[in-house]
């Protein structure tokens, strides 16, 4: 069953984010620091009004968002994976807190024609922000469906004009232990680093995202810029990207290069190809009860039409 929406229903704004949640954006993310670590440095729940506090008033409906309710903000923002905040489901909310995102610099490196060094603002001021709705689904068994603001890598790639020798997309993750206590620990090579082949960036679905349920992304989603890939397992969406480099040659990952046998270059969605320590035959909704029976994994996430010509006449179980 395929979860995309091909054609847009004409669905009113108000439908995922009320209207009355939009506001500046770098004013909110001054603003909001400071009610996040309340929240989190006291384990409470997200008060709701912070909750509803939103700032992408030209963000638009795309047609690529599943048809399958979103998780809460709540469990989007209290159960994450970002080793660099901590091991533990909870650490990153908790670790985050104070987290500066503003200034945020991206540089651009590579195959491409136009390099530099950019400011977040700069770097995102030209795309047209949409929210979409995607699902995640991590490699340990749990999935989310979770409502994304950013815009298209897509047309991010062909403003910097890559050479005929870009092959591949590296990704790179802020290196900062100080402001990361995470990475203090050698849990995995730093800084992180993730990577799609040329043809994987260009897909429509690729997405840089900004934010969440028409808020600016909080630290412990990979404030302030992150990649969603809704195909692959959720540790190939990069989070707090500060790099993009474009090579000619596949770039070395970090999960990939710390357990190979457990972690392909690819990392596809497939319930054929179980992870060498959990099954992905199926998987767990977070925010379901706990006694309700696991869900079936879709190969690509249940993106199959809109992905699967990528990997034509390739062996998805050597290539994982």
């Amino acid at each position: 069953m395929s979860l995309i929406i091909k054609n847009s229903p004409g669905i009113k704004p108000s439908e995922i984010t009320p209207e009355s949640d939009y506001y500046n954006r770098r004013q909110f993310i001054k603003q909001s620091a400071a009610v996040l670590g309340a929240a989190w440095a006291g384990r409470i729940a997200m008060p709701v009004q912070a909750a509803q506090t939103g700032d992408f008033p030209t963000a638009i409906k795309s047609q690529y968002s599943t048809r399958e309710p979103a998780n809460s903000f709540e469990d989007i923002t209290s159960y994450n994976n970002f080793y660099e905040f901590g091991t533990s489901k909870t650490d990153p909310a908790r670790n985050g807190t104070g987290f500066q995102t503003d200034p945020w610099k991206v540089s651009i490196e590579g195959e491409v024609a136009r390099t530099g060094v950019f400011d977040l603002d700069e770097l995102i001021k030209p795309y047209q922000l949409e929210e979409r709705i995607y699902r995640l689904r991590c490699v340990e068994g749990w999935s989310m469906v979770i409502p994304w603001t950013g815009f298209s890598l897509a047309e991010m790639i062909k403003q910097f004009q890559p050479t005929s020798r870009a092959k591949y997309v590296e990704f790179t993750t802020l290196y900062d232990p100080e402001r990361m206590p995470g990475q203090k620990r050698r849990v995995l090579h730093w800084p992180y680093t993730e990577g799609l082949r040329m043809d994987e960036a260009m897909n429509p679905l690729t997405l840089m995202a900004v934010g969440l349920y028409g808020k600016t992304m909080p630290n412990q989603n990979g404030a302030p810029l992150r990649l969603v890939v809704p195909w692959k397992y959720g540790f190939k969406s990069i989070k707090s990207i500060v790099k993009i480099r474009f090579t000619e040659t596949q770039p070395v990952c970090t999960w990939n290069k710390t357990a190979p046998k457990e972690y392909g270059f690819y990392s596809n969605v497939n319930p054929s190809v179980d992870h060498p320590r959990w099954s992905q035959k199926t998987e767990r909704r977070i925010g379901r009860p706990f006694w309700e029976p696991k869900i079936p994994t879709q190969l690509f996430n249940g993106y199959g039409e809109q992905v699967a010509s990528l990997y034509t006449g390739m062996d998805l179980t050597k290539y994982f």
